[in-house]
């Protein structure tokens, strides 16, 4: 993987235990960033890091702990990464879950909201700082084509009348695209840009508690390789061509359209300051 000489920038990069995360973090540490690598597992996020740094040659990769469903596991992270670094470059949104049962977490919140959604938008809310600091700096947030069958139900937001597995993945991966428009629409100016991206059908563990999924998702043969589904996520945060496009969506590395829902600017808003108020910042 290719790209720009990132010496000297530091990329975040959540979900980095596995999967995509990991190799989105090991194709920015070859291009010479020091990478900050966020984790749920400490066993698996340990050996995903020395992987990295091994790989990459590089002793620069940084390892942080984090439970993205637990918003003070969310505010503990961000205040060590802004702690240790003066100035993010990168931000990549990629942690995400897809649940067999609803769950509620321990804010409230239905689990895969909370950890797909309100997570990366307190996480970039409280790291806007180090990223004006590093700007011209990038929000790229993992989205997912399933996003143009979610909806938002302001009455439901959290699923309790109704709720399936696919329903609950899709919204939240709807609210990745509308968070990423309402943010480029409110860092304009500062230097911040943001991306969504769609990844492909990937071979990961993400839906490993779905137990129809979980047995054929590995095995399909049309599903590409986690090193390729990050190669979207990578070039995003990275080509230089990208810097007028703020608030747009990728798959594949090329423009791809969105949802009606995903272009509703209106809804985006409510969205945001519904979000803000349910994770506890100011909208």
């Amino acid at each position: 993987m290719s790209g720009p000489d990132l010496t000297g920038r530091t990329c975040v990069v959540t979900g980095a235990s596995a999967g995509i995360g990991t190799e989105t973090a090991l194709g920015l540490a070859r291009m010479g960033a020091t990478v900050v690598m966020v984790g749920r597992n400490p066993e698996r996020a340990a050996v995903a890091a020395a992987r990295v740094r091994e790989a990459s040659g590089r002793d620069d990769v940084d390892l942080h702990i984090a439970d993205f469903s637990r918003l003070a596991g969310v505010r503990a992270v961000a205040d060590a990464i802004t702690d240790t670094h003066g100035a993010v470059h990168v931000l990549v949104n990629n942690a995400g879950t897809a649940t067999r049962q609803r769950r509620t977490t321990a804010d409230g919140l239905e689990e895969t909201f909370a950890v797909n959604h309100a997570a990366p938008f307190l996480l970039t809310h409280l790291l806007l700082g180090t990223l004006r600091a590093g700007a011209p700096s990038r929000v790229v947030t993992v989205s997912s084509l399933a996003h143009r069958a979610g909806a938002i139900d302001f009455a439901d937001l959290q699923h309790e009348r109704s709720w399936s597995s696919f329903r609950a993945y899709a919204d939240s991966k709807l609210a990745n695209v509308l968070f990423t428009r309402e943010l480029a629409r409110r860092v304009a100016g500062s230097g911040i840009t943001a991306y969504a991206v769609h990844p492909g059908a990937v071979r990961t563990g993400l839906f490993q508690e779905n137990r129809l999924l979980g047995a054929v998702y590995p095995y399909v043969p049309f599903f590409r390789s986690p090193a390729a589904g990050a190669r979207t996520t990578v070039w995003a945060a990275t080509d230089p061509a990208l810097a007028a496009e703020s608030g747009q969506y990728y798959a594949r590395r090329r423009r791809a359209p969105v949802s009606g829902w995903g272009a509703d600017d209106t809804l985006a808003e409510l969205l945001w300051e519904e979000t803000a108020r349910l994770v506890g910042v100011a909208g």
